[in-house]
């Protein structure tokens, strides 16, 4: 936790991706924020260079580091987007210097998300597939629509990202699916259609399913669609700036390094649910 009166010291991993540098200019915009260090992976060709000209703007004296450990070590606090093994190093990592960690890393699987609630039982650690206020609303209504509905209608996640994302569907509307199925009373694992190709047959009753889009510069959007007969409800979010993300992150690491460790999420720290460790 910071100091009274102090800001908290909050280090980037992945400062160069195109989340990482949008996490650094956020935490760079919040007055109770002090920038810890941002670090990229050995042999990164930003290593080295200065953390302001990265941004394009004046330079900040600091460079971009690849000691991992050095950043956790001086920070109260990291945000890492990055990859499922990189976040689960650094979060053993954190767990041994008592650093807190704000994970927006999606297509982790069962055993690694096991593996990152372990490290949680050591530090706090807040982990979101999407980490705005508009889709965590979004994931509440559908859970709500879920129940209320009747099981009739058939649910379908539709999701389009830009074309460099490497996992399908994205984290979030898999956190929608299990959304949907919490509000059912069901495991989205057991439920979930993920693709659909040739002939399939008529589709199963009680189903989720998942379609994916990909192409050029789209930052985010989601739309669950409850199809019944003679009407249809759709629930949607388009993000047009990645801020969105960053500024919940931001959000997340202030909040986190108070809290017990455990693994929380993003209801937990926009007060939408009382923060118990998960």
């Amino acid at each position: 936790m910071a100091e009274p009166g102090g800001a908290m010291r909050i280090g980037v991993i992945g400062c160069a991706g195109r989340m990482g540098r949008t996490n650094l200019q956020e935490v760079l915009a919040t007055p109770a924020a002090e920038l810890a260090g941002g670090v990229e992976r050995a042999g990164h060709p930003a290593v080295g260079q200065d953390l302001g000209l990265l941004l394009g703007l004046e330079p900040l004296g600091r460079s971009v580091g690849d000691d991992v450990e050095a950043l956790i070590a001086a920070a109260q606090v990291v945000i890492e987007f990055s990859t499922p093994e990189a976040t689960l190093a650094n979060a053993e990592l954190c767990a041994r210097h008592g650093c807190a960690q704000v994970v927006g890393t999606t297509g982790l699987d069962a055993d690694q998300a096991r593996r990152l609630r372990e490290h949680a039982a050591k530090v706090p650690i807040v982990w979101a597939p999407n980490m705005s206020v508009g889709v965590n609303l979004l994931l509440g209504l559908v859970e709500e629509v879920a129940r209320t509905l009747d099981p009739a209608f058939d649910i379908e996640i539709l999701e389009m990202h830009h074309r460099q994302k490497v996992d399908a569907p994205s984290g979030t509307a898999l956190a929608l699916g299990r959304a949907a199925a919490r509000g059912r009373g069901a495991e989205l694992d057991e439920v979930a259609l993920r693709s659909r190709d040739g002939i399939t047959g008529a589709r199963p009753a009680g189903a989720i399913g998942f379609a994916v889009l990909r192409g050029g510069d789209v930052v985010g959007d989601h739309r669950v669609l409850f199809a019944g007969g003679g009407e249809r409800l759709e629930l949607t979010h388009v993000a047009t700036d990645r801020r969105i993300y960053s500024r919940g992150a931001v959000r997340a690491a202030l909040w986190a390094p108070a809290q017990a460790p455990g693994l929380y999420g993003m209801s937990e720290v926009l007060g939408l649910r009382r923060a118990r460790p998960g």
